[in-house]
């Protein structure tokens, strides 16, 4: 049951953002955004049931950095893939003048352009913060009774795209929860969706059983390129692609970076592999394909979401507590001993498959189900408790000036 938007592309939320150019028109992004909360303003958003919610999405950069150049072509990247989401039925863009990033050349390097459901302004131009949130809130309160009009509608699953996600891993990982996300994916792809696999530092080491799967030679060299990359990227900052595992990952019984990442991949199932993306890239290839990321989870999904993610499926062993914005995120638990413990976070058990009382095929059809369910509008954990607003976190790279 999803919300077909206009133009064809389906959502699985329906969420108005607002975005901020630059971390210096952060706040007054969030004082918008706080003005439709349903926790502290309930009245805001009572006279429109079908939006889900007014959500800012606000992050460190956007100055101190060259305007032009990788780190800029990310941000700029990111943004317009957050823009132009189609789990946004409207989105404000608020900067503040003079930041390197400016609103002007994004709209112009992005080939956006301004319009009912994307507005832009800055608070130098505005006349100050204060104005600057009036102003916001206003254009917000044009909005809704548009994105109040959207239905659910029975829609194929072809139009779900799952980012693929796994932080805070065990020993577990790869034998339960991973796996079995592995066989959800298949399934999905079965039914012509698409699954994104990130996080190529926890990939290192097992790209060869990715590669093998290209459907095409020039696809696995672009992924063996992005390894190159890394290599080279790590060794510039005086790091290492052979040294990942997290104190956590290593509490959980993982001890090189070879053994998380040959669980990792299994997150991707079995399918072919169609096609690699750069960080934030437009994802146009269904099937399963693969986006470069950091393994760092909040960056990995910023960049997948901003590729056209409408789902986050996310494995732990651990324990993450992360949510995303405006796509739900499902928790997957590695353990019976997290889920119990961390019931509260955690959607669904796949330690399951460790006590023998569910196999890795039963589990991804539950999992597959789980995710229909939610992109039909059932909330995930991390939604009930408001995640996803401070889990923007675009990828920085490049010197800060």
């Amino acid at each position: 049951m999803g919300i077909r938007r206009l133009d064809g592309r389906v959502a699985t939320r329906n969420y108005i953002g607002i975005l901020s150019s630059v971390n210096c028109s952060a706040t007054a992004a969030r004082a918008i955004a706080d003005h439709f909360s349903r926790r502290t303003n309930p009245q805001a958003l009572a006279a429109f049931p079908n939006v889900d919610g007014v959500v800012a999405l606000t992050h460190g950069t956007g100055c101190g950095m060259a305007s032009e150049g990788l780190g800029m072509s990310i941000l700029e990247r990111t943004l317009a893939g957050y823009a132009t989401h189609a789990n946004f039925a409207g989105v404000l863009v608020v900067g503040l003048g003079c930041e390197a990033n400016q609103i002007n050349a994004w709209l112009a390097h992005s080939s956006l352009r301004e319009g009912e459901e994307l507005q832009v302004f800055n608070i130098q131009d505005s006349g100050g913060t204060t104005k600057t949130v009036n102003k916001g809130i206003a254009l917000v309160q044009a909005m809704l009774p548009k994105a109040n009009l959207a239905q659910r509608v029975p829609c194929s699953a072809s139009h779900i795209t799952i980012g693929l996600q796994c932080g805070g891993s065990d020993g577990y990982s790869g034998i339960s929860a991973n796996p079995a996300l592995g066989a959800a994916v298949d399934l999905l792809v079965a039914h012509g969706g698409t699954a994104i696999l990130s996080e190529t530092p926890e990939i290192y080491g097992a790209e060869h059983l990715l590669t093998r799967r290209a459907v095409r030679p020039e696809i696995a060299d672009k992924l063996i390129a992005r390894i190159k990359w890394w290599e080279q990227y790590t060794r510039n900052n005086d790091g290492e692609m052979n040294n990942n595992p997290s104190p956590g990952n290593k509490a959980g019984g993982l001890t090189t970076i070879l053994e998380k990442s040959l669980g990792a991949v299994a997150k991707g199932g079995t399918t072919n592999l169609q096609a690699v993306y750069e960080y934030a890239e437009p994802v146009r290839q269904a099937g399963f394909v693969y986006m470069d990321t950091p393994g760092y989870d909040p960056v990995s999904a910023t960049g997948q979401v901003a590729g056209g993610a409408n789902l986050i499926c996310f494995t732990t062993g651990r324990g993450s507590a992360y949510g995303c914005a405006p796509s739900p995120s499902l928790k997957l638990s590695t353990n019976t001993a997290l889920w119990q413990r961390q019931e509260d976070d955690m959607d669904i058990n796949c330690g399951e498959i460790i006590d023998g009382t569910s196999s890795i095929a039963q589990m991804g059809q539950r999992i597959f189900d789980l995710v229909l369910a939610t992109a039909s509008g059932t909330h995930s954990k991390s939604e009930l408790h408001g995640y996803g607003q401070s889990e923007f976190v675009p990828w920085q790279v490049g010197a800060v000036m």
